[in-house]
């Protein structure tokens, strides 16, 4: 399996011969999680040599590349966006979002989903939690001034405005110890939906690949812009369920924060990009359909594991 080959080679063990083939899209999607997180935090038995070896990096290229053109696949592309230019882009993000009917997970927890259902959400959103925000701060140094400052301050929010108990992942991963899963980071990765991987390795391919700078801001703005509703509603859920705390703490800090984030995202960020950069105008909507898209088929996932009809 291409997964062990490369795991086994972070971990310095010799490699026989070349990479072999993924077996099937569960192998590849795990293979390219774990050449990622090389570049964020690492792994215990990774040699810190990993991150500069040539034949990983060849590996991950190709993984790269393969899971760029799945995701402009399901894209219209600049047919469907031929008539926005750098000035419309803000007011198509909100088309986009507003055309979005994707089923809702959110709903779902405030009305109807039990402890159990709840518990493996978290653990499949703790994939990303656990860093969120790091993706996106590779971007940083690949933009103009403006969208590079309304970035950094958007950014400063979410990594705590400086206290570091305030910090996004640091506050999910006291939600999870408080309802008694595991907070450390990568702890749940081995359960995670085929759905989960993609879409973090989505996240990290956009904000590591300075040609897809616009994607990485794109897909920025579409998520902040869909999560202070279903954070609220996530918060009537866990109360529902009696698992208030720091859990619900953490989704009650995105109803607010992620109201004003939507503003900076769309306008100050991507409307300030696409005007410096009209090149990007494209790649910045591409980048917002693909968070949308990317989201959908995570909770269809969900749903269909749950044998819950949406």
């Amino acid at each position: 399996m291409l997964s062990e080959w490369v795991l086994g080679r972070l971990a310095g063990t010799p490699s026989v011969g070349d990479a072999p083939a993924a077996d099937g899209p569960d192998d590849e999607a795990i293979a390219l999680w774990a050449l990622h997180e090389v570049l964020y935090r690492g792994f215990e038995d990774a040699s810190d040599d990993a991150e500069g070896d040539v034949g990983l990096f060849a590996v991950r290229h190709r993984l790269e590349s393969g899971l760029e053109e799945r995701l402009r696949s399901r894209w219209a592309g600049s047919d469907a966006t031929a008539d926005v230019g750098p000035a419309g882009v803000p007011a198509a993000l909100e088309a986009l979002v507003a055309a979005d009917h994707g089923p809702s997970l959110a709903d779902h927890v405030r009305r109807h989903a039990d402890r159990d259902q709840v518990m493996e959400l978290l653990r499949q959103r703790s994939v990303y939690h656990l860093k969120e925000a790091d993706p996106t701060a590779w971007v940083v140094p690949r933009l103009p001034v403006r969208a590079k400052a309304a970035l950094v301050e958007l950014q400063f929010d979410e990594y705590g405005a400086g206290d570091p108990n305030r910090l996004h992942a640091h506050l999910f991963a006291r939600g999870l110890e408080a309802v008694g899963l595991r907070p450390e980071y990568g702890a749940y990765v081995d359960d995670a939906l085929p759905e989960t991987l993609e879409l973090n390795n989505a996240l990290s391919l956009f904000g590591l690949r300075r040609r897809l700078r616009g994607a990485a801001v794109g897909h920025l703005a579409a998520f902040e812009m869909t999560s202070s509703l279903p954070s609220r509603k996530l918060v009537q859920g866990l109360d529902r369920l009696g698992m208030d705390g720091p859990m619900a703490t953490y989704y009650d800090e995105h109803v607010e924060a992620d109201a004003v984030h939507e503003q900076l995202a769309a306008h100050d960020i991507c409307g300030t990009l696409a005007e410096d950069e009209p090149d990007q105008v494209d790649a910045i909507l591409f980048g917002a359909f693909t968070c949308l898209d990317l989201e959908a088929r995570f909770a269809t996932a969900m749903f269909s594991s749950w044998g819950v009809a949406r």
